[in-house]
């Protein structure tokens, strides 16, 4: 009898690990905002670096939805991990 993947549940792993990546890529800026507080020309600098982590991880949460195999879901987890 073959092993049946539950593709639902192999989604909401994938998600999980594309949040843990999208934190980890986030926690090094978020050090650099509190410490930059106090001048707005390196804030916006830093937020600018933060949007392009979302738009980044927005396109893989899409992919992600549309994945129809976990194959695909492991070739976007090796896009970012």
């Amino acid at each position: 009898m073959p092993i049946q993947i539950n593709l639902d549940k192999a989604k909401t792993i994938t998600h999980d690990k594309r949040r843990q990546a999208r934190a980890s890529e986030f926690a090094p800026l978020d050090q650099e905002i509190n410490i930059s507080i106090a001048n707005p020309a390196k804030v916006s600098e830093v937020e600018a670096k933060r949007q392009a982590i979302r738009d980044k991880y927005s396109k893989v949460q899409m992919d992600i939805d549309k994945a129809s195999s976990v194959e695909e879901l492991k070739n976007i987890i090796s896009t970012f991990s």
